[in-house]
């Protein structure tokens, strides 16, 4: 794929997603370029072009990839690493706990916290110079065997958890729906109004990450208010 192929993709991701939220008069929509599998250059490419978040699913690609990104910015900027554009970076994979403390060095934003053992690593392993860690909790919203996440009658006492880490920021949800679940996004957004009702204390629950490349105007109509998308901005998957 050639560069410019590549930013047109982008450019025309970025006007669908404001089409949506035109026309259901939503909320400001970000779009995290899911760059899995994909090399550094292209995430430069974007990033030049105005990508600003992007997730990855595979720790050691995605801190290999970090590494590469920033040596290709700064010699693109010719050494000047302060005009660089800033990239936020979403861990968006499977959480295993001996994978903890490197996610919690390398990544901005996490989606996939589904147990409270994985969010107390984080919190402990989050190293202190750095922000507090967004977190997202992961919702089985189908109740699909075959898929991660918390169920939603186990949210509360996961919520409950997180609120007293010091190092995380609680941001909202994440799911990724069955393929029959129609109506997946709406109990999602109802499930977040719910929690943000009974939880007054978590001043940043702001974030619906849910809807992808194929569904992700469904998502935005049903109030997502960040779409993960890859294959309609990369292509296929090598």
């Amino acid at each position: 794929m050639t560069q410019s192929t590549l930013v047109q993709n982008w450019q025309q991701v970025t006007q669908q997603i404001e089409a949506a939220r035109q026309h259901c008069a939503g909320q400001p929509v970000t779009l995290l370029a899911v760059s899995k599998t994909k090399p550094a250059d292209m995430i430069v490419t974007l990033a030049q072009a105005g990508q600003k978040h992007f997730g990855e699913n595979y720790l050691q690609e995605a801190v290999d990839k970090q590494h590469q990104v920033a040596k290709l910015l700064t010699k693109y900027e010719d050494g000047d690493v302060s005009s660089a554009p800033p990239i936020v970076w979403h861990y968006i994979g499977h959480i295993q706990r001996n994978k903890t403390k490197d996610i919690a060095e390398a990544f901005d934003w996490v989606h996939t916290i589904e147990r409270d053992i994985i969010a107390k690593r984080l919190d402990a392993q989050r190293p202190s110079h750095l922000p507090k860690l967004n977190v997202l909790i992961q919702v089985n919203i189908d109740h699909e065997e075959s898929k991660s996440g918390c169920l939603p009658d186990e949210l509360e006492a996961l919520i409950t958890s997180i609120k007293g880490y010091g190092n995380l920021c609680l941001r909202g949800l994440m799911i990724i729906p069955s393929k029959e679940g129609s109506d997946a996004f709406e109990r999602t957004k109802q499930l977040f109004e719910q929690i943000k009702q009974a939880h007054p204390d978590l001043p940043n629950w702001d974030t619906l990450s849910m809807g992808m490349s194929a569904d992700m105007a469904d998502a935005i109509e049903q109030g997502s208010t960040m779409v993960r998308v890859g294959s309609a901005i990369f292509g296929a998957r090598d």
